[in-house]
C-alpha cells in the first residue's frame, strides 16, 4: 500500500490521498497544508439563486388581453402563469400563487395595471408599473363562481358576472364590492320561466355609459338601465349564446351562437334579429334553414371611417368538415376570408387605432392565441399575411429531447451562425412593424455571448443567442436529411429500433472554438458536421457502420469474417482495420437468418447538396448483431484538435477519426479494464440460440432509467426491441407522476446488473495518463455507470499531411479510480486551480482551398493543442475533477492521489454535474433529483451554496437541466417553455437592471369630438357618475360573507420598494453586512434618510391621488 507523503504535497503545492478506492482513505492533511495550495476565491457570499427569465410559448394558455394604449399583450395560462409580451425583447413572467386556470384578462388601459379572474373564483389587480409585477390586491368570491368580467375605458368599477346569472360590481382602487347588484331574476324578469344561465357577456353601450347589455348562455340578453335599476329591452334567442359584441354606434349589437349562426339586433327592436347569418352553413333552395354548423366561439364587430364593417369570428364551420384545421372567418364587406390555424384557437383579439368604444374602430390587426403558437394576422394588406413573430416561441415546434447551454462562448460565432440562419427565414410575412411594441428594454451589463442548442424529437437541432436574458433563434439543422424517408409506415425498415421519432437528437457535443458538431440519435446513430459558409454538393456522404458488441464471439464464430479482430486489452499499437466504407450494409441477416450487421437508418446514396451552416463530415451508425439491436448512445465526446470522436453505450465504447474515416476503437466496457476488472466478469460466449438478452436499455422501465441518461430518451416499458420517444418529451401528455422515485437498480436483473456497464462520461485532455507521465499527453477519460473512471492513451501524429497519413495510435492504461455511483463529469486544473480546457483548433474555412504561405501561417500558429497544458513545465502537476451521482473527488495527477473528496448526497443522487467558471474561479455545481442546487470550491470541495430550488422534479427536467459558467444555469419547465435561473450574486443584484420597463408614461389618445357626434346623429355619447350609483353612500355595503378582501404582496410597501429600488438593495445589503458582523454607520442614516424621503413621496402621491380621484387607478 502506497504511504501518504506530506512532504510530496507541499513541493507540488497540492494535497494527496490514496491512489485508488481500493486502497484506504488517509486521514486529510492539516488545514494549513491545503490553504498554501491554491489561492480559492470563491466564498459562499459569492452565490445566490433566482429565477432570471422564461423564454418560450406559455404552456396551456386560457386567456388574451392587450392595450390599446401602452401595446401589451397578456396570455394567462391553464396553471395560473402570466407572461406578458412588449417590443421584441421586452417580456415578463408572474405567477399566481394558487396555480389555479386564468379564466380572463382584463387590462386598466393605460393605467399599468391588469385585472385576473381566475377558475378559483379570484380577482387579482396586478402592478404592472415595476420590472417585476406584483399583486395589489385580491378578493375571492366565495358563494358564487366568476364566469364574465368587463371594465369599461377609463372607469373603475368593474362588472362581474357569475355562473348564478347574477352581477356584482368591485372598485379596483380598493378591490372591495359595490352593494349594487343586478340580480339575474330582476335582468330577465317575465321574459322566461327558467333559469337563463350563467353570464356570458356584459358591456355598456358605447353611446350610454347607463345602459349595460348582458348576454345569458341560455340565448337571452337584458339591456340593463343602471340609473332606474330595471330592464329597457329583452331578446330572446333559442340558441345558446357564446359571445356578443357592439356596433360603435350603439344601435346594433351582434351575437355567436352554438349552433353556427350570427344573429343582428337593432336596439330598440327586441322581438326579432335584423339578420341572421349562418357564414359557414350551406344555402338550400328551397328557402329552408341552412343545416347547422359548429358553435361560432366569439365574433368581433369592427367598424372602419372608410368602408364595409369587419366581423371576425372564430368557430362556426360546417359539421362535414371532417379534419380541416381549426378557422378564423374574417368576413368584410362581401368577401370572407377563412384562415387556416394549425392548432385550435384559445382566443383572439382584435387590435384597433382607438381606445374608445364610441369611435370608428379602424382595426388593423388579429391577434390569435392557438393552443400552441401565437399568430398576428395583417388586416390592412391583401391576403390576410401574418407578422413575422419575433418573440422566441418556436421552442417546442418539434418536442425538445435535450439542451446544453454554453456562457462566454467566442465572440464570431453569433454572426457567423446569425449569417447562415439569416438565408433559412420564410418569405411572404407582413411588411409592417410587429404591432406589440410597448415597453422599453433593459440595460443590458452582461457583454459576454451565450448560445443554447436544443435537440429535437424530429432530429433538427437549433441554435439559440441568449446573451443578456434574451432568446433569439440563430440556426436550425435539419439532422434528418442525409436518411433516406420511409414514406409510408409499411414501407419503413425493418430494421427500426424506435417506432416513432428515430431520428430524435440525444446527446450534443459542441466545440465552439472549432464550432465542429457532433450529435447522437435515438437509432444508435452518430453525425459529424462542420460549419462552412460555403455551399458543398457532396456526392457521397461518408459512413461507417460498427458492430458494438457485448459478447466475444469463439473462434469458429459464424460471423467471425464479419467482426473485426479486437484490440488486446492493454492496447496494442495496431488499429482496426477500416470496414468498408459503401454504402450497402456487408451483409443483412447472419445464417441463421437473424438480422445482422445492417444499421437503423438507411443513408441517402444520391449527392446531397448542403447549404452554408452545418454540413456533414461522416455519418457513424450502430449495427445490429445477430438479431439483436444496437443499444442507444449514452455518451458522446469530441475533439477538434486530434480529430477524434468517441461514444459509447451499455455494450462498450467505439472511437473514430473522423479525419481518416476510420474506426481506431471498438471495445466491450469489460475489455477496457484489461486483467485489473473489479467485478471478475468472464465475456460471456455466444448463445447458439441467439436470444435477445433483455440487452441493457431497451428493457428497463421508466421507474429505473439509469439517471446518466440524463437528456435522453429513455426506454420504453415495453419488453420488445423497439423504443419509443419518451411521453413527458411529447407536449401533449402530462405527466401524472412527477417526482423521482424510483430504485436505483442500473439494470434488468440482479444477475445481468454488474455485466450491464454503460459508459457515461468522456472527456478528452492533455494530462497525465500514468502514474509514471513525466510530462501530460493526449488522452480520453472514460467514466462508467458503475463509478469507474479508466484513461486511454492517444497517440496523435503531427499536424499537416501526416495527420491524414499516419494512424492514431489508441492504448487504454487501465482503471484510475472508483466513486460511488456512475461517472457524470470529469475535468482538469492546472496547478493554479484554472480549468484546463481539451485541446481545440481555432476555426477555419474548410471549403475553401488553402494558399501555401498560408498553410505555413497555420502550422505555426496552430499547434495540436491550444491548451494551456501543452506549455506546462514538465514537472507541473494537475487535478482531476470527477463528479459521480454520489459523490465528487479531486486526484492529484500524475500520483493518482485523492487530495479532496466530498460526499454529495446520501438519500438522492446527482441528475447533472457541470465544472464550470465563476468570477474568474472555478467551482463544481450539482443539480439532485431531490430538487437541491449545491455548488462546491474547487480544488477543495468546500460546500458553497446549497438551496432545495424545485420540490416537484419529473423527467424532463432532469433530462434538461444544464449548467454553464458565469453563474448561468437552465431547464425545460414546461413543453414549450425554457426557465433561465442564475446562482450568481452579482446576477441576481444586477437583474432589476437588466429587466425591461413593461410599463412606460404614455399620453391618451383624446376623446372622440362629441360636437361630430351630435351633428351627426341628434345626440352625443352619454356619460354615467358610477360613483353616485356603485358607491357606499348610494347602495349601500356589499354582503360581507360574499367576498374576501386580500392585500397583495405587492402591496403599498411593495410599491415603494419598487418605487425606491436603492432602498431595498440598501436594505438588502444592511443585512448581509450585519451577518458579518459589520457596522454601517453613516450607511445607515443614509438609508433612513431615503427611506423617509419615500414615506414623504408616498403622502404627496396619497394628496395627489385624492386631488385626481376620477381620473386615476393606483394608490401610493
Amino acid at each position: 500500500m502506497k504511504k501518504f507523503n506530506i512532504r510530496k504535497v507541499l513541493d507540488g503545492l497540492t494535497a494527496g490521498s490514496s491512489s485508488s478506492s481500493q486502497q484506504q482513505q488517509p486521514p486529510p492533511p492539516p488545514p494549513g497544508a491545503r490553504e498554501s495550495e491554491v489561492q480559492e476565491t470563491l466564498q459562499a457570499e459569492h452565490f445566490q439563486l433566482c429565477k432570471t427569465v422564461r423564454h418560450g410559448f406559455p404552456y396551456q394558455p386560457s386567456a388574451l388581453a392587450f392595450d390599446p394604449v401602452q401595446k401589451i399583450l397578456a396570455v394567462g395560462t391553464q396553471t395560473g402563469a402570466l407572461r406578458l409580451f412588449g417590443r421584441p425583447g421586452v417580456e415578463c413572467y408572474c405567477q399566481h400563487d394558487s396555480g389555479a386556470a386564468v379564466i380572463q384578462l382584463q387590462f386598466l388601459i393605460n393605467e399599468g395595471a391588469l385585472v385576473s379572474a381566475l377558475a378559483d373564483d379570484t380577482l387579482h389587480l396586478w402592478n404592472l408599473r415595476q420590472k417585476r409585477p406584483a399583486i395589489l390586491h385580491s378578493l375571492k368570491f366565495s358563494r358564487e363562481r366568476i364566469t364574465f368580467c368587463h371594465l369599461p375605458f377609463q372607469s373603475k368599477w368593474l362588472y362581474v358576472g357569475t355562473e348564478r346569472g347574477n352581477i356584482h360590481i368591485v372598485n379596483v382602487e380598493s378591490f372591495t364590492l359595490s352593494g349594487y347588484v343586478i340580480m339575474w331574476n330582476k335582468a330577465i324578469e317575465l321574459s322566461s320561466k327558467s333559469h337563463p344561465g350563467p353570464v356570458v357577456h356584459i358591456s355598456d353601450n358605447p353611446m350610454d355609459e347607463g345602459k349595460l347589455l348582458i348576454g345569458f348562455e341560455s340565448g337571452t340578453v337584458a339591456l340593463w338601465d343602471l340609473k332606474s335599476k330595471k330592464a329597457d329591452y329583452r331578446y330572446t334567442h333559442d340558441e345558446a349564446i357564446h359571445s356578443v359584441a357592439w356596433h360603435h354606434e350603439g344601435k346594433q349589437f351582434i351575437c355567436s351562437h352554438s349552433d353556427g349562426t350570427l344573429t343582428i339586433w337593432n336596439v330598440k327592436s327586441p322581438t326579432k334579429p335584423v339578420q341572421t347569418i349562418t357564414p359557414h352553413g350551406k344555402q338550400l333552395k328551397d328557402g329552408k334553414k341552412p343545416e347547422p354548423c359548429k358553435p361560432i366561439l366569439k365574433v368581433e364587430f369592427k367598424t372602419t371611417r372608410s368602408g364595409e364593417p369587419f366581423i371576425i369570428l372564430s368557430g362556426g364551420l360546417s359539421y362535414d368538415t371532417v379534419g380541416r384545421r381549426p378557422c378564423l372567418t374574417v368576413m368584410h364587406g362581401k368577401s370572407t376570408a377563412v384562415l387556416e390555424m394549425d392548432y385550435s384557437i384559445v382566443d383572439f383579439l382584435t387590435l384597433c387605432e382607438t381606445p374608445y368604444p364610441n369611435d370608428f374602430q379602424e382595426p388593423y390587426a388579429v391577434v390569435v392565441l392557438l393552443e400552441k403558437d401565437l399568430v398576428l394576422i395583417d388586416l390592412a394588406q391583401n391576403g390576410y399575411p401574418i407578422f413575422e413573430n419575433p418573440y422566441p416561441l418556436s421552442i417546442h415546434e418539434s418536442p425538445v429531447t435535450c439542451c446544453e447551454y454554453f456562457a462566454d462562448c467566442p465572440v464570431d460565432v453569433i454572426p457567423a451562425l446569425y449569417s447562415v440562419g439569416a438565408r433559412q427565414k420564410r418569405q411572404g410575412y407582413s411588411k409592417k412593424e410587429w404591432p406589440i411594441s410597448g415597453g422599453n428594454w433593459g440595460l443590458g451589463t452582461q457583454s459576454y455571448p451565450e448560445i443554447i442548442i436544443t435537440g429535437h424529437a424530429d432530429g433538427s437541432v437549433k441554435f439559440w443567442d441568449a446573451s443578456a436574458i434574451t432568446l433569439q433563434v440563430l440556426y436550425k439543422l435539419k439532422t434528418s436529411k442525409v436518411f433516406e424517408k420511409s414514406r409510408s409506415k409499411d414501407d419503413r425498415p425493418n430494421t427500426d429500433i424506435v417506432d416513432e421519432d428515430p431520428y430524435a437528437i440525444q446527446i450534443i457535443s459542441w466545440c465552439p472554438e472549432s464550432r465542429m458538431l457532433c450529435i447522437a440519435g435515438v437509432s444508435a446513430h452518430v453525425i459529424i458536421y462542420r460549419f462552412s459558409k460555403q455551399e458543398v454538393t457532396t456526392e457521397v456522404i461518408p459512413m461507417l457502420e460498427i458492430r458494438l458488441l457485448y459478447e466475444i464471439n469463439d473462434v469458429d464464430s459464424p460471423e467471425l469474417e464479419q467482426v473485426p479482430p479486437l484490440p488486446t486489452p492493454g492496447g496494442g499499437p495496431n488499429p482496426q482495420p477500416i470496414p468498408p466504407q459503401s454504402h450497402p450494409s456487408t451483409s443483412s441477416s447472419s445464417s441463421d437468418g437473424l438480422r445482422d450487421n445492417v444499421p437503423c437508418l438507411k443513408v441517402k446514396n444520391s449527392p446531397l447538396k448542403q447549404s452554408p451552416g452545418y454540413q456533414t463530415e461522416l455519418v457513424i451508425q450502430l449495427v445490429w448483431v445477430g438479431g439483436e439491436p444496437p443499444q442507444q448512445i449514452t455518451s458522446l465526446a469530441i475533439n477538434s484538435s486530434y480529430g477524434i470522436v468517441v461514444f459509447g453505450n451499455c455494450n462498450g465504447i467505439a472511437m473514430v477519426d473522423y479525419l481518416q474515416k476510420s474506426v481506431l476503437l471498438n471495445l466491450g466496457t469489460i475489455e477496457l479494464y484489461g486483467s485489473n476488472d473489479p467485478y471478475r466478469r468472464e465475456p460471456r460466449s455466444p448463445r447458439k440460440s441467439r436470444q435477445p438478452s433483455g440487452a441493457g436499455l431497451c428493457d428497463i422501465n421508466e421507474g429505473t432509467v439509469v439517471p446518466e441518461d440524463r437528456c435522453k430518451s429513455p426506454t420504453s416499458a415495453k419488453m420488445s426491441r423497439k423504443l419509443s420517444l419518451p411521453t413527458e418529451l411529447k407536449p401533449d401528455l402530462d405527466i401524472k407522476d412527477n417526482s423521482f422515485s424510483r430504485s436505483r437498480s442500473s439494470s434488468v436483473t440482479s444477475i445481468d446488473k454488474e455485466s450491464r456497464e454503460a459508459i457515461s462520461a468522456l472527456h478528452f485532455c492533455e494530462t497525465y495518463t500514468r502514474k509514471t507521465d513525466s510530462s501530460p499527453s493526449p488522452c480520453l477519460w472514460v467514466g462508467t455507470t458503475l463509478g469507474t473512471v479508466l484513461a486511454i492513451a492517444l497517440n496523435i501524429p503531427p499536424s499537416g499531411e501526416q495527420r491524414l497519413l499516419q494512424p492514431v495510435i489508441v492504448s487504454p492504461s487501465g482503471t484510475i479510480l472508483r466513486l460511488k455511483g456512475g461517472i457524470l463529469r470529469m475535468a482538469f486544473l492546472d496547478t493554479t486551480g484554472c480549468l484546463v480546457p481539451p485541446a481545440h483548433e481555432p476555426w477555419r474555412e474548410y471549403n475553401v482551398p488553402e494558399e501555401k504561405d498560408e498553410k505555413d501561417k497555420l502550422k505555426k500558429r496552430r499547434p495540436v493543442s491550444v491548451s494551456p497544458s501543452s506549455s506546462q513545465e514538465i514537472n507541473e502537476n494537475q487535478y482531476a475533477v470527477i463528479c459521480s451521482e454520489k459523490q465528487a473527488k479531486v486526484i492529484l495527477l500524475p500520483t493518482q492521489n485523492c487530495a479532496y473528496k466530498q460526499n454529495i448526497t446520501e438519500a438522492s443522487f446527482v441528475l447533472r454535474g457541470d465544472i464550470v467558471v465563476l468570477s474568474s474561479s472555478v467551482c463544481l455545481a450539482c443539480f439532485c433529483a431531490n430538487g437541491h442546487i449545491m455548488t462546491f470550491s474547487l480544488p477543495s470541495l468546500r460546500p458553497l451554496l446549497d438551496v432545495y430550488y424545485l420540490p416537484l422534479t419529473n423527467m424532463r427536467i432532469a433530462r434538461t437541466f444544464c449548467f454553464t459558467n458565469n453563474g448561468q444555469a437552465l431547464y425545460l419547465v414546461s413543453p414549450t417553455e425554457i426557465q433561465r435561473l442564475t446562482y450568481s450574486q452579482e446576477t441576481c443584484e444586477n437583474l432589476q437592471e437588466m429587466l425591461g420597463e413593461l410599463f412606460t408614461p404614455v399620453e391618451t389618445p383624446e376623446a372622440p369630438n362629441r360636437g361630430f357626434f351630435k351633428g351627426l346623429f341628434g345626440g352625443g355619447a352619454q356619460s354615467l357618475d358610477r360613483e353616485e350609483l356603485f358607491g357606499e353612500s348610494a347602495s349601500g355595503k356589499a354582503s360581507r360573507s360574499l367576498a374576501q378582501h386580500i392585500p397583495g404582496p405587492g402591496g403599498i410597501e411593495g410599491v415603494k420598494g419598487a418605487a425606491s429600488g436603492v432602498v431595498g438593495e440598501l436594505a438588502r445589503a444592511r443585512l448581509a453586512l450585519d451577518e458579518r458582523g459589520q457596522k454601517l454607520g453613516d450607511l445607515e442614516e443614509r438609508t433612513a434618510a431615503m427611506m423617509s424621503s419615500a414615506d414623504s413621496f408616498s403622502k404627496h402621491a396619497h394628496e395627489m391621488m385624492l386631488k385626481y380621484k376620477d381620473k386615476k387607478w393606483y394608490q401610493f
